[in-house]
């Protein structure tokens, strides 16, 4: 079953794409949820037209993206965590915090769009994964130390 996504869905892809779902999961969730429609041939052309004049707009998005992406390449976070003498957290660090970090240097990025490749529990380096733009990540190390 062939859908149109009306916004981004994690795992599956972002608003606009026509992505191929089974479905159950078409029927019973993304579009009573309000996440697609279906993608008949005249939801195509809508979706065309509307690419189209959405194009414009996107480009200037992207080289925002591109130049937070730029500014964000030398920038390396420490962020202070309680921490036992074994050097394991008191919890973990979340992406709360390094939005937060981010906004202290003066980026705003919104905590959604970080990751982890690995969750930081203990004391040490890390690299935080910013998704700024479908075509535009970027990867910012930080620190986790003893507070």
């Amino acid at each position: 079953m062939e859908v149109i996504l009306k916004q981004d869905v994690k795992n599956l892809g972002d608003k606009d794409d026509v992505v191929n779902v089974k479905p159950g999961y078409g029927r019973n969730f993304l579009i009573p949820k309000g996440y697609a429609i279906l993608a008949t041939e005249s939801a195509r052309k809508v979706l065309a037209e509307n690419i189209k004049q959405a194009q414009f707009k996107q480009e200037k998005i992207r080289k925002d993206a591109d130049a937070v992406a730029a500014k964000l390449e030398g920038v390396k976070l420490t962020i202070g965590a309680k921490a036992g003498e074994t050097g394991k957290i008191f919890g973990a660090i979340n992406t709360i915090q390094v939005a937060d970090a981010l906004k202290k240097e003066g980026f705003e990025v919104d905590r959604r769009r970080i990751t982890f490749d690995q969750e930081p529990k203990f004391l040490g380096e890390y690299v935080a994964n910013i998704n700024l733009h479908k075509e535009v990540k970027v990867q910012v190390p930080f620190e986790v130390v003893a507070e």
